[in-house]
Formats: C-alpha cells, sequence, structure tokens
C-alpha cells in the first residue's frame, strides 16, 4: 500500500521541508539584529551545532547530487574526493581554527577576508581575497541551485499530478525558499537547521548501505561483479579516470578543505575554543557516514544500468535521485530527499553568506576604508542578487555547457582552495610570510583557475586543473616570502601566531 504512495511521500517530505525552512527563517530573523549576527550567528554556537554545521557545509548538493553521479560516469576515481576530504578536516582543523577564531575576537572581524587583513596588515590582500571568494561563490553556490532544480524535477515529474516540469520552473521555486530562508535568517538559519539535516544525512547514509545490499543478488559482491565484467578499471582503484588524475583530486580535497570559506568561517563561531577537542572527531565520523551516500548511490545505479534492471541514466546526476525514488523504502526516500535539500539549503546560506560578506562589508573597507552604511539591510539585499546571479550561471552551465553538478563543484572548491590555503593555511602558522606573496598566490591562482576553465585546456594523465593551481600558488607564496623582508607584526597578531 504504502510503495504506491512514493513519489506522493516524497514530494510530501520535501513540501514539509521547505515549509520548515521558512519557518526557520522567521525564527533566525527575530535573532538577527546586527551583521555580526547574520555573518557569525554572535560567535556564540556550541559544539553540538558547529559539529552538524560544519561536516553539513562540506556534503551537500555536491556530495548527494554530483558525488553519486561522478561515481556513476567514471567509477572509483572520485571516491579521492570523499576518502580524503575526512583526513582533510584534521589538516584544516590543525593549520587554522586556534588562530583564525582567537584573531577573529581580538579584531572582531566578520569575514574571512577580515582575518587575512589583519594578519598581513594589508588591505590590498583583503580585497584579492575577497574577489577570491567572490568567483569561487559563483561556481559552487551555482552547484547548490542545480543541484536543488534537477532534484525538485525528478520528484515532482515521477509523481505526474502536474505533468512534465520544467527545470527552469523548479529552480525559481527552490531559489525563492532559498533566498527567503537567507535574507530573513543569515547564518543562524543555516546552522540550527544543520543539526536536522546533519542527523538525517548520517542516519540515511547508514540505512541506504543495507538498501544497496538488499537490492542485489549476492548483495555487494554481486554487484562489484557487474561493474567488473562491464569495465575492469571502474572498480579498481583509482576508476576510469587513472592514478594520476585520482591523485590530483587527492591533493586538492585534502589539502584543500582548509581553504574552503564556508568551512573554515565556522570555526570563527565557536562560543568555546576548547569545543574544538569535541567538534574534531565528530565532524569526521559525521560526515564519513554521510560520505557513503556519495558511493553507494552512485555505485549501485551504475551496476543496475548495466545489468539492464534499469534505463540508461538521460545524466548521471539523476543517479542519487533515481535510486531513492525506485529502490529505497518510500520512507527512507522521503527523508534522505528532504536531508538533501537541507545539506543544499544551508551551503548556499554559508556560500551567499561569504560571498555578501565580501561585497558589502570587505570590498568597501579595502577600497574606501570603511564598511557600507546599514550593513544588514545591503546583505540582504546583495544576498538576493547574489542568488539570482548564481541561478543563471547554473542554467548556463546546464543548458549552453552541459556541466555535470560536480563538476561545477569541483571547479568551485579548487578556486578556493588555490586562492585561500597558502594565504590562509600558510600564512596563519608561518611569520615569514608577506602580504607581497600572499597577493601574487591569489592573483596567480584565480589565473590559472580560469584560464584552464575558460579554454578548456586539457593537461595529460587526467590531473585536475585545481591541482596544478593549488600547487603552483604554494610554490609562488613560499618563494616570494623567502624574497621579501616581512614586515613586523602586530603585537595581538604576533602573540597569536606564537599560541
Amino acid at each position: 500500500m504504502m510503495e504506491a504512495w512514493r513519489n506522493p511521500i516524497i514530494l510530501l517530505s520535501l513540501v514539509l521541508y521547505l515549509g520548515i525552512c521558512i519557518g526557520f527563517g522567521l525564527w533566525a530573523m527575530r535573532r538577527t539584529h546586527s551583521t555580526r549576527d547574520f555573518f557569525m550567528a554572535g560567535r556564540s554556537l556550541g559544539p553540538l551545532v558547529l559539529t552538524f554545521a560544519i561536516f553539513s557545509s562540506t556534503l551537500s548538493g555536491f556530495g548527494f547530487v554530483g558525488g553519486p553521479g561522478l561515481v556513476y560516469s567514471m567509477g572509483m576515481s572520485s571516491a579521492y574526493m570523499i576518502i580524503v576530504s575526512t583526513a582533510g578536516f584534521t589538516m584544516g582543523f590543525f593549520l587554522v581554527s586556534k588562530r583564525i577564531r582567537l584573531i577573529a575576537e581580538l579584531r572582531d572581524n566578520v569575514s574571512l577576508p577580515g582575518i587575512v587583513a589583519a594578519r598581513y596588515n594589508s588591505n590590498p590582500a583583503r580585497l584579492l581575497t575577497a574577489l577570491a571568494i567572490l568567483l569561487g561563490v559563483m561556481g559552487y553556490l551555482a552547484t547548490q541551485i542545480l543541484a536543488m532544480a534537477v532534484v525538485m524535477q525528478s520528484i515532482i515529474n515521477s509523481v505526474g499530478w502536474f505533468g512534465s516540469t520544467s527545470l527552469l520552473f523548479c529552480m525559481a521555486v527552490s531559489s525563492a525558499v532559498l533566498i527567503f530562508y537567507c535574507v530573513t535568517g543569515g547564518i543562524i538559519a543555516s546552522v540550527y537547521t544543520d543539526v536536522i539535516q546533519g542527523s538525517a544525512m548520517a542516519v540515511a547514509g547508514i540505512l541506504i548501505v543495507f538498501t544497496v545490499y538488499a537490492v542485489f543478488d549476492g548483495s555487494l559482491a554481486g554487484a562489484s561483479r557487474v561493474l567488473y565484467e562491464d569495465d575492469p578499471a571502474a572498480i579498481g582503484p583509482f576508476g576510469t579516470e587513472g592514478m594520476i588524475c585520482a591523485l590530483s583530486w587527492y591533493f586538492v580535497f585534502g589539502l584543500g578543505l582548509a581553504g574552503q570559506p564556508h568551512i573554515i568561517t565556522k570555526m570563527m563561531m565557536t562560543r568555546n575554543l576548547a569545543d574544538n577537542r569535541y567538534v574534531l572527531p565528530a565532524s569526521i565520523l559525521g560526515y564519513a557516514l554521510s560520505g557513503l551516500l556519495w558511493i553507494m548511490l552512485g555505485f549501485a545505479m551504475r551496476a543496475l544500468v548495466i545489468q539492464g534492471a534499469h534505463a540508461p541514466l538521460g545524466s548521471p546526476d539523476m543517479a542519487a535521485a533515481e535510486f531513492l525514488q525506485f529502490y529505497t523504502h518510500p520512507i527512507l526516500a522521503g527523508v534522505v530527499f528532504a536531508a538533501l535539500f537541507a545539506a543544499i539549503m544551508s551551503t548556499a546560506d554559508g556560500f551567499l553568506n561569504v560571498g555578501t560578506a565580501a561585497v558589502i562589508h570587505d570590498i568597501p573597507i579595502a577600497i574606501r576604508g570603511h564598511a557600507v552604511r546599514n550593513e544588514l539591510f545591503w546583505a540582504r539585499v546583495v544576498t538576493v542578487l547574489l542568488s539570482v546571479t548564481a541561478a543563471g550561471f547554473a542554467l548556463f552551465s546546464y543548458y549552453v555547457n552541459e556541466r555535470l553538478v560536480a563538476i561545477l563543484g569541483v571547479f568551485g572548491w579548487s578556486t578556493f582552495a588555490a586562492a585561500i590555503v597558502p594565504v590562509v593555511a600558510l600564512g596563519l602558522n608561518w611569520k615569514r610570510a608577506t602580504a607581497g606573496a600572499a597577493c601574487a598566490a591569489i592573483v596567480i591562482s584565480l589565473a590559472l583557475n580560469l584560464s584552464l576553465e575558460l579554454f578548456a585546456i586539457d593537461i595529460p594523465w587526467g590531473i585536475h586543473g585545481g591541482f596544478i593551481a593549488l600547487l603552483v600558488s604554494m610554490i609562488s607564496f613560499i618563494v616570494i616570502s623567502l624574497l621579501q623582508t616581512p614586515k613586523p607584526l602586530a603585537e595581538d597578531i604576533d602573540a597569536v601566531m606564537d599560541m
């Protein structure tokens, strides 16, 4: 009986979640009285909320929609993105969390470019960091918006009550809810919904493993045989893209986590620095459990299509949606889809938050010496403008450039990693680093990333362009710092660097 109502149950779960988002936005609006609340949640988050906020921000539309799509299309190559990111949490916390939180409190900063400006005593470094964040936000935010639209379209069309629904309509509806949620509640709405969606993601990751076992005769061994007989490389340790490509992703996603502004900015929001001893292991555990969705859903759909049990997918990005709609218990599917939208919404809110801070706070300070008046009002206006722009970019990428959700996500991730890892992760741990080196590293990384992307330059052996940009950026940062004479650090920054 319940199976007959599978698709309506999934749609109802989605509608209920969107209603919850609107409710959280209204609730958070009453707690948002300043830009510090809007951007930093008042720096008052406890360990539980911070844990879910950090690991949920990492696995979002990129992981839920794009990840299974990558596994479906290229086998186990993309597993290096998800597996190494668990180790990346440790590196990110070790390199960044303590000093970024202390500087944020000492200088009352509400943004990552503000931390960079304080570390290097340089407004040009603040400006370039803000521009790098803004550019990366466009690619990564487009990922989230496109993921929402793709999943919503699949759910609505499967119900059949409304005929064939266009991707544009789904993007308009989901973006409208996202904008309302972000404009009213800021980062406060995001971090508190993370508790609900992070719990659902972790539990769903475990249940999906058992579901995949039940779908195949011979459990995972049977599915593995199907994949091996079709293409041995797909089930091999490096997937169809080969070892060098997989290892380049290993580097970008391992070290690169310490350069993701939507993640490391949340390290500035903790109420008590000592809470990190609990936040780090809990974040790794939650991320690892949720990451099972990335591998298992793509793995299962590839095997089902190969053995003829399921029709070939129109797009690899449909792998997660198709498996949830046809092979899981209706309630589990509804919970996972709701968790998926929660993950996308909270991560998109995080991106909008850091992008908006760059536009209305850091760029004006870097250029004019002071922020705009009535920052909270303009923060909400710019949030709307960034959302609409990113939605347009997502439509262009989907219809004109035919980019998969995950590929957009990789571009955004690598843009952040190459520009921010040297400047923040290395710069906060090395007094010899200079402002000139920081500015040069950002410019070089952006020029490389954009050139490789815009001109579709083919790099041998499947090496990802983000790896090249990050490597060159780090080398440039170190070499230029060694060639220049560093300026004396401010007394408070010097003390933080000694801790």
